[in-house]
């Protein structure tokens, strides 16, 4: 998949002065999938075992989830867990080979008829997503999306996965920020689509905002 462009190419495929054509964004996981991605993906990488093994050591962070319900929290958790030291070049290979085995699996049949409708419209189709941006990268490239704005993964001097993030979890008016930190502070969104309260700060934004629209299951 690496002639699709790279996870940078994601990032910076359009510059707040090149803007031409509606601007069209959508969250990823219960939006584009039926599930959470992110949370697919780490257990079909740690395996049945590992990932039992995991969950009992989460269980900690999972209970103070109950008190404080801070999601960032949770997710550097998980992230700790199941990809610290893990390399770049290692995750993103495993995040190639998961989008092909679960492509069919997750992607709602309604949701991509609506973004392949925008992109016939000459759309400029972001993802705008809570999960990593590395592990959603194989398949916003498999989508064919011009942009994607995720939660950045934090690297070490070995390009190592560490236990934290390089900036904040991308929800709620942090999915606002990051959009116009891509295109401006007075762009218009023609258009946006989103299935849980993290999204509605972006749905309020847009023009034409869908909340839970898609319903089709693969």
């Amino acid at each position: 998949m690496s002639d699709m462009g790279s996870l940078q190419d994601l990032r910076q495929s359009r510059t707040k002065s090149g803007q031409a054509g509606p601007i069209v964004a959508f969250d990823f996981d219960g939006t584009l999938t039926v599930r959470d991605s992110f949370t697919e993906f780490l257990r079909w990488k740690a395996g049945p075992g590992g990932w039992a093994l995991g969950l009992v050591k989460l269980a900690p962070a999972l209970a103070a989830y109950g008190r404080h319900r801070d999601r960032g929290r949770i997710k550097v958790a998980s992230v700790k867990e199941f990809l610290a030291g893990e390399t770049r070049e290692s995750l993103e290979a495993e995040a190639e080979r998961f989008a092909e085995v679960m492509w069919s699996r997750l992607m709602r049949p309604d949701a991509l008829a609506v973004w392949d409708d925008w992109g016939r419209r000459g759309a400029h189709r972001v993802i705008v997503t809570a999960s990593p941006e590395t592990t959603v990268a194989p398949f916003a490239r498999r989508l064919g999306a011009e942009a994607l704005l995720g939660t950045q993964l934090a690297f070490d001097a070995q390009d190592r996965v560490t236990d934290a993030f390089a900036g904040p979890n991308c929800r709620g008016e942090e999915k606002v920020r990051r959009l116009k930190a891509a295109y401006s502070d007075d762009m218009t969104l023609t258009a946006a689509y989103g299935d849980t309260s993290g999204d509605r700060e972006m749905l309020a934004m847009a023009q034409e905002a869908g909340f839970r629209v898609f319903k089709a299951r693969p």
